[in-house]
């Protein structure tokens, strides 16, 4: 716990087997109460080296994309009581060691979201991030900035940490089952004045850290974009929205 505020570890899973004990290895659970690992439906024995690790584990009969298995991952960590949720991948892209740091920001009650950025720093194409992601990750971030009058240095890193507050309210139930998921929840976020926070996260690119391809990627920023677009035209009254109605 930090100051009697229970700590919980999610992990959206999908064919983690051969990093996920390197990852559950580097938390710190001098603070984390609890680790809960959502199995989309792998094809490897992400599973069952979860079980043998002792983690929470819910298994998904069938694969509900990376924004379905959040969708899982938020409800049983309100379930489980948490206070303070931070969504760790298992595929050891990002490093666990920064958990106890976004903990205890959002302790702080100075900030209500904590984001690991890949790009603060300076570092994420020394850590492997491919060009043309980092490209689009850059303009893609320029642009949701403008429209949502913003300051963040990216939106779209999967390494995030949330108050109880910040599930309860936002209704991402609403939002995809895809990639998008994460960037439609942030944009939420903007929307309803969450404080949000940053802290340099270095990143690791290797084949076993998971990636979309080029052609999902497209489709993320679009979608991305869409988001951006119909956050500023319900600010402005032209349009009503499920992903801003709150």
């Amino acid at each position: 716990m930090v100051q009697n505020k229970k700590v919980i570890v999610v992990m959206p899973a999908y064919n983690a087997a051969k990093t996920l004990v390197t990852t559950y290895n580097e938390i710190p659970f001098d603070i984390v109460d609890e680790v809960l690992l959502v199995d989309d439906a792998s094809t490897d024995e992400t599973a069952k080296i979860a079980k043998e690790l002792n983690i929470k584990l819910i298994i998904h009969s069938s694969n509900l994309g990376y924004g379905g298995n959040q969708k899982t991952c938020y409800n049983e960590a309100i379930k489980a009581g948490g206070d303070i949720i931070i969504m760790l991948h298992p595929d050891y892209q990002y490093t666990p060691k920064l958990i106890g740091a976004m903990a205890y920001l959002l302790n702080s009650d100075e900030f209500d979201i904590v984001l690991g950025s890949r790009i603060l720093g300076g570092k994420s194409r020394i850590g492997g991030m491919p060009l043309y992601k980092y490209i689009s990750n850059r303009a893609l971030t320029l642009m949701q900035n403008i429209l949502m009058g913003a300051k963040l240095s990216e939106y779209h890193t999967g390494y995030r940490a949330y108050t109880k507050q910040v599930l309860e309210t936002i209704p991402w139930k609403n939002n995809s089952d895809d990639f998008v998921f994460d960037n439609q929840f942030l944009s939420q976020a903007i929307y309803a004045d969450f404080r949000i926070g940053e802290i340099t996260c270095p990143t690791r690119y290797f084949k076993e850290a998971s990636s979309i391809n080029f052609a999902r990627s497209v489709k993320y920023g679009l979608g991305c974009l869409k988001t951006a677009m119909l956050f500023r035209l319900q600010k402005i009254g032209l349009v009503k929205t499920k992903l801003f109605s709150f």
